[in-house]
C-alpha cells in the first residue's frame, strides 16, 4: 500500500513487528553503524534510533529483509511486479478494449502536481543548518559525516527533462555539501549541461517519503524514464508533487525533509571523502561539485532515513534481489528476448558479476549474449559476466560452479575484452576503464565444438590423501576442495613481494598439472575458509585482463591480492577495507544491554579487521 511518509511506514513495520526501537542516545558519529553492522549482517529488524541528539528520530535497515522490502515496495510479492511489467508489453498485440484498460492504468501512475503547501513543507526554515540532521559519520576513515538516502532531484537545462538519483552528499558545514554524482551518472550529465549554460544548477533533495521512492532513485531506469513514473506503477497510486520553496524543482508532497540549494558549475570543485563504500572498501578522497543549501523544510513528524554500507552483505542486497526480478521483463522485451534469468551475487556489489540464464536455441548465442549485456545501462560496468543454459539453479552457487566447470573449455570460452567500469572499482589500472571478462558457460552445439583438440576437462577432480599433504607441506596456507577442483590459498606478500608469481609456477609443475580447474589466490590475512570472503575478495581485487592466466590447458588462476603490495607496483591509490575501530566497537559492547534490542551480537568487524592493511588509514601503503 502506499505510505503517506516514513511516520506512516514505520507505525506498519511496528505492527508487522519488523521494528525495533531504540531509546538510548546512540551517537550518529560511529556508534549507530556499529550497531546497525551486527544487526544487519543478521538479518535483524529495521531500528528507529529515537535519541540521535537532535529533534529528528533516525531509521535504518528499513528494507534490508525481503518482508520490509515488499512493504515498502507496496506490494505482497515482487514476482507480481514483474507479471504487471509483461502485461503492459502486450499493449501493442492487445485488442482494443485490453489497449483501453492499459492507456487508463498509466494515466493512474503519471505524477500530479499540487498547488500550496504540502506535508513536506509544513515546517519552513530559511535560514538553513544542516547540523539539525542527525546526519552519520559511518566509518572510522570517512572524511566527514554523510547524507546516505538522498534523493536527488536535477532538471536538464535545455530538455527540462528530470531525474531523481541517489548521489551519497557529505557535509562539509552548515550550508555546504559536496555532491557525489558519479560519471556514469544521469545527475553529472545534467550538471555539465547546466556548466555549458552558464547559469546556476537548481538541485532538491529528497529525504523519506513513501519508501518506494528510495528504490525507484537506486533503479537501473532509462534515462528518459521519470522515476515518479515507477514509483506510481509500484505502489499503484500516482506520486503527488510539490514545488520547491527556493527553486523551481518538484518533490513528492509527501517527503519527510527536502533540502533545497543549487551548485554553481563555475565553482572550483571541492574535495570529497573517502567513504567506506559499498564494495566494502573505502572510495578515496576525490573532487566534486558544492552543493549550496538554501533552505531546508519538513513535516511535523519527520524521520531521517539512513543507510550504511560496506563490507557486503548489506541492506543494498535486497534493493538488488528486487531489480533481479523487476527489471527483467524489461531486459526480456528490449535487449534479449532469450534471457531467463539473471543474478548479481551479493559477492559481486551489483557490478563485479552478473550471473545470466539463457534460453539457448543457436550457437554463438553466448557471445551474443555478452555483447548485448556490456551495452546495456547500467550492466555496462559489469566485470565479470557467465552465460550458462539449461536446466541449472544460478543461485545455487554449488551446483552453478559444477555447470561452469562441466560446459566451459577456459582455452576457447573465455571472451576477454575493456571497457567502462564502475567508478568505485579500484583494482584496474586506470580509473573507470579496464579488463572484462565473459563466460561462455553454456550447454554446447556441435559447431561450437567443432576445431577443438580435445574435449572439455572434468568438471571435478579425485585428489588422494597423499597428493593433498604434498601440497599443503608446499603451501603455507591452503584450502582444498572436497568435491570440486579449486584451491585457494592465502599469499604472504608482506615477506616475498613476489609470492603470486611464484604461486602460479608452482601450480605449473608437472606433478600438480591438471589437478585443478580453478586455483584462486587472495592476501594471507584473507579467511581462506570463508568462500563469501574469497569470492568477495577475488572479483573487487582483479582486473581479469591483467590478473587472470591460463597456466595450462586445464587450469585457470585468479590473483585477486592487493596489488599495491606486488614487486611490479600498482599505478594509483589501493584503499584499504572497512571496519569499525576498537574504541567503538568497545563502545557499543557496553551500551548493548541498554538498547534492549535483543540478544548480544558480536561485532562483524573484529573478524574483519584481520583483513586491514597497515593499520590504520583508508589507503593501503605500499612496501615496495
Amino acid at each position: 500500500m502506499p505510505y503517506n511518509g516514513l511516520a506512516d511506514f514505520v507505525a506498519d513495520l511496528e505492527k508487522q513487528q519488523q521494528l525495533c526501537r531504540i531509546k538510548t542516545f546512540v551517537d550518529p558519529i560511529l556508534e549507530i553503524t556499529e550497531v546497525t553492522d551486527r544487526i544487519n549482517k543478521k538479518n535483524g529488524k529495521a531500528l528507529l534510533f529515537e535519541n540521535t541528539g537532535t529533534g529528528f528520530p533516525l531509521l535504518i535497515n528499513a528494507f534490508g529483509s525481503d518482508t520490509r522490502l515488499k512493504m515498502a515496495l507496496g506490494r505482497s510479492d515482487i514476482d507480481t511486479i514483474a507479471t504487471d511489467i509483461m502485461s503492459l508489453s502486450d499493449i501493442s498485440r492487445a485488442n482494443m478494449l485490453k489497449k483501453i484498460s492499459a492507456a487508463k492504468m498509466i494515466s493512474q501512475i503519471m505524477p500530479t502536481h499540487t498547488r500550496g503547501r504540502t506535508r513536506c513543507q509544513q515546517v519552513i526554515t530559511m535560514d538553513p543548518d544542516l547540523d539539525i540532521l542527525p546526519v552519520l559519520k559511518c566509518w572510522p576513515h570517512d572524511g566527514g559525516r554523510f547524507i546516505t538516502l538522498p534523493i536527488v532531484h536535477t532538471r536538464h537545462p535545455e530538455t527540462g527533462q528530470t531525474n531523481a538519483g541517489m548521489y551519497r552528499m557529505q557535509v562539509l558545514d552548515k550550508k555546504t555539501t559536496a555532491m557525489h554524482w558519479q560519471l556514469h551518472k544521469t545527475g553529472a550529465r545534467h550538471f555539465e549541461a547546466w556548466k555549458k549554460s552558464g547559469q546556476k544548477m537548481p538541485v532538491s533533495v529528497v529525504l523519506g517519503g513513501d519508501p518506494v521512492y528510495t528504490y525507484t532513485a537506486t533503479a537501473p531506469l532509462p534515462e528518459n524514464i521519470d522515476e515518479y513514473i515507477l514509483a506510481g506503477f509500484l505502489r499503484k497510486k500516482k506520486v503527488k508533487m510539490a514545488r520547491c520553496i527556493t527553486n523551481d524543482l518538484w518533490i513528492p508532497a509527501d517527503a519527510d525533509i527536502v533540502i533545497e540549494g543549487y551548485v554553481d558549475p563555475d565553482e572550483e570543485p571541492v574535495t570529497e571523502g573517502p567513504f567506506g563504500d559499498h564494495t566494502g572498501f573505502y572510495s578515496l578522497d576525490d573532487l566534486y561539485p558544492a552543493f549550496h543549501v538554501t533552505c531546508i523544510t519538513y513535516s511535523k513528524d519527520a524521520i531521517y532515513p539512513a543507510t550504511i554500507v560496506g563490507i557486503p552483505p548489506n541492506e543494498d542486497a535486497c534493493f538488488i534481489k528486487a531489480t533481479e526480478k523487476i527489471f527483467l521483463p524489461p531486459l526480456k522485451i528490449a535487449l534479449q528476448p532469450e534471457i531467463e534469468d539473471f543474478h548479481m551475487p551479493q559477492a559481486g556489489v551489483a557490478h563485479n558479476l552478473v550471473i545470466v540464464k539463457i534460453n539457448k536455441s543457436y550457437p554463438g548465442q553466448a557471445r551474443k549474449a555478452i555483447g548485448s549485456f556490456y551495452g546495456a545501462g547500467q550492466l555496462m560496468l559489469t566485470k565479470y559476466l557467465v552465460i550458462v543454459s539449461g536446466d541449472v539453479d544460478i543461485r545455487s552457487y554449488r551446483d552453478l560452479a559444477i555447470h561452469v566447470f562441466k560446459n566451459t573449455d577456459f582455452r576457447y570460452d573465455l571472451i576477454y575484452t575493456s571497457g567502462p567500469l564502475d567508478i568505485l572499482d579500484h583494482s584496474s589500472d586506470t580509473f573507470a576503464f579496464g579488463g572484462k571478462l565473459g563466460i561462455d558457460a553454456t550447454e554446447k552445439y556441435d559447431e561450437e565444438l567443432s576445431g577443438r583438440y580435445d574435449t572439455v576437462p572434468p568438471s571435478s577432480v579425485d585428489l588422494n590423501s597423499s597428493i593433498k599433504d604434498s601440497i599443503r607441506n608446499d603451501i603455507d596456507k591452503i584450502n582444498i576442495a572436497d568435491d570440486m577442483p579449486v584451491a585457494i590459498t592465502g599469499l604472504y606478500q608482506n615477506d616475498d613481494p613476489k609470492a603470486s608469481e611464484k604461486a602460479r609456477e608452482y601450480f605449473k609443475k608437472k606433478e600438480i598439472k591438471n589437478l585443478f580447474r580453478l586455483v584462486l589466490a587472495v592476501d594471507h590475512t584473507v579467511d581462506i575458509d570463508d568462500h563469501f570472503m574469497v569470492a568477495w575478495q577475488i572479483l573487487g581485487n582483479s582486473d581479469p585482463v591483467r590478473d587472470i592466466e591460463l597456466i595450462d590447458d586445464n587450469t585457470l588462476f585468479i590473483d585477486g591480492t592487493i596489488k599495491a603490495y606486488h614487486s611490479k607496483g600498482f599505478p594509483r591509490r589501493w584503499p584499504n577495507i572497512v571496519c569499525s575501530d576498537r574504541d567503538t566497537i568497545e563502545k557499543i559492547n557496553n551500551k548493548w544491554e541498554s538498547l534492549e534490542i535483543g540478544p548480544f551480537i558480536p561485532s562483524p568487524s573484529v573478524k574483519n579487521s584481520a583483513m586491514i592493511r597497515d593499520g590504520d588509514g583508508a589507503v593501503v601503503i605500499t612496501n615496495v
